[in-house]
């Protein structure tokens, strides 16, 4: 249980559908999200990667993958956060994402942190 509490990365998202950058009559649907990656464990540990799964209400699934995130490969030292914001484009008013960053720790430990699955939603879509 020591050794889980040692790689400990958390990750919260909250998201935003930008109406103004948006054309539902042409299937775009652009949403932002905002994330903050918090290092609970006991060592520090630097993001090296994503991995991103995307899928739109039509069940059309995009991987994403690529070096950091917004070119940034954050260091997290214990108790550290890292907040940034980027985006999505959907072809329909609901979607989902999900994923992980590929972390490796000060000691050469390489661990992924999950990235739990988030809703983005057009307002007035979902009830």
């Amino acid at each position: 249980m020591a050794e889980a509490k040692k790689y400990e990365i958390r990750v919260g998202v909250t998201t935003q559908y930008l109406d103004d950058q948006s054309d539902p009559t042409s299937g775009r649907f652009i949403f932002a999200y905002n994330i903050v990656i918090s290092n609970f464990g006991t060592v520090p540990a630097q993001l090296i990667s994503r991995h991103w799964v995307i899928t739109d209400a039509e069940g059309q699934v995009q991987e994403v993958r690529g070096l950091g995130v917004v070119g940034h490969q954050p260091l997290l030292k214990p108790g550290q956060q890292f907040e940034y914001t980027s985006g999505c484009n959907l072809a329909t008013p609901v979607g989902t994402m999900r994923g992980s960053y590929q972390m490796t720790a000060e000691d050469g430990t390489q661990f992924e942190a999950p990235i739990p699955e988030f809703v983005l939603s057009m307002p007035r879509t979902l009830h």
